[in-house]
């Protein structure tokens, strides 16, 4: 079975503020669905957390070495790409198309052999995991509202992130994190990140260090990116002495870029994210050298319901996987396939067993976000 298009679905009019100082309107296209044809039939899906104009222009470059590869070798095919396109490659867009392009491959191959991704990933650890309704701060007033919302859809663990958290003063930090642990209660799970890869964030491990011992009075489980990305030293530094566990890593792509970071234990939880690091093959390579570090890895996940799909399938396969992200409320989530997610009473989301990722995309709904794909033939 051999590779004979691929097509690029740019998403637009559901896209949800991501937290930058400029914000994001719902017709900014940040996330980008591909679909990865072959000549048997059948047809894989993958997701790239880029827009789909870069995942375009990376699709161009990289489908002379597609065309006619084989649909059923992610792993092999995936680092041909990688390889192949060293010079304009080793990370951002194009590692984020090939990100897509893998995830699809393992979606395939999944199809080919009717089995779920997980099995083919190395087997099945858990049946289920919980969720995070990943939201982003607000004042006080909506910030209640939107938790006791997430709260009603069933969620037991929340992650709030960016501003205006760390942009206005301790006090006011302090502020949010209180009001959102009396509106959820002690058996809501809360997670708290900064959002320190912002442009120009200020920020250092003095402050991180100090914010962090604010937030362990609260029970915070993690608290994440609190420092800009590139601050290896400052992470390690941070993470020997603060009181609640440190997460970061999500805007790492390949897993050489991970190394470092795992074995000087920068971070106690890694966050890689398949829709940009280099895919399902990447994730896993990186989820194991930090197993044997005693890294705790979470998946990123402000993507899609093929992400999320992907990040499923994923936990399922890793041995001490405890949460995936769900961005919420989101379109792209929840109005993409034909049997949406569902939380179960526990607050978990059962990993899907069927072929493949295990997930169906609506081809109307996709239309409703994107009318006409680019087409590679």
């Amino acid at each position: 079975m051999t590779i004979t298009g691929i097509d690029v679905y740019p998403l637009t009019g559901a896209t949800v503020d991501g937290g930058w100082p400029q914000g994001h309107e719902p017709a900014e296209n940040l996330h980008t669905l591909i679909a990865v044809r072959t000549s048997d039939g059948l047809v894989g899906f993958g997701s790239c957390f880029t827009s789909g104009t870069l995942v375009t222009g990376a699709v161009q470059l990289l489908w002379p070495l597609l065309k006619g590869e084989s649909a059923v070798e992610p792993e092999r095919v995936s680092e041909k790409l990688r390889q192949s396109s060293f010079w304009q490659g080793r990370g951002g867009a194009v590692e984020h198309a090939i990100s897509g392009i893998d995830i699809a491959l393992w979606d395939l191959m999944g199809h080919a052999c009717g089995q779920p991704v997980s099995r083919l990933l190395g087997g099945n650890y858990r049946q289920t995991i919980k969720p995070y309704g990943s939201i982003l701060f607000d004042e006080p007033a909506p910030l209640t509202a939107m938790l006791e919302s997430v709260v009603a859809r069933g969620f037991k663990a929340i992650k709030m992130g960016w501003r205006p958290f760390g942009r206005r003063s301790r006090q006011f930090d302090e502020l949010l994190v209180k009001t959102a642990r009396e509106t959820v209660g002690d058996d809501v799970e809360l997670m708290v990140d900064a959002g320190g890869s912002e442009q120009f964030w200020p920020h250092g491990t003095n402050w991180a260090r100090n914010t962090a011992e604010m937030l362990a009075d609260y029970n915070i489980v993690w608290f994440e990116e609190p420092l800009p990305p590139d601050d290896i030293d400052g992470y390690a530094e941070l993470t020997r002495v603060s009181p609640v566990p440190i997460a970061g890593c999500e805007v790492l792509t390949r897993r050489q870029a991970f190394q470092p970071w795992i074995e000087r234990r920068a971070v106690d939880i890694l966050q890689p994210d398949c829709t940009k690091n280099g895919g399902l093959t990447e994730s896993r390579r990186i989820a194991w050298l930090a197993y044997d570090h005693n890294v705790q890895v979470v998946p990123h996940g402000w993507n899609t319901a093929i992400g999320l799909a992907a990040d499923l399938q994923f936990s399922a396969a890793i041995p001490v996987a405890r949460y995936v992200e769900y961005l919420t409320p989101c379109a792209y989530v929840d109005g993409l396939l034909t049997e949406p997610f569902v939380l179960d009473t526990a607050g978990h989301l059962t990993i899907p067993t069927t072929p493949g990722l295990g997930v169906t995309v609506d081809p109307d709904k996709l239309k409703s976000f994107c009318k006409e794909p680019v087409r590679f033939n």
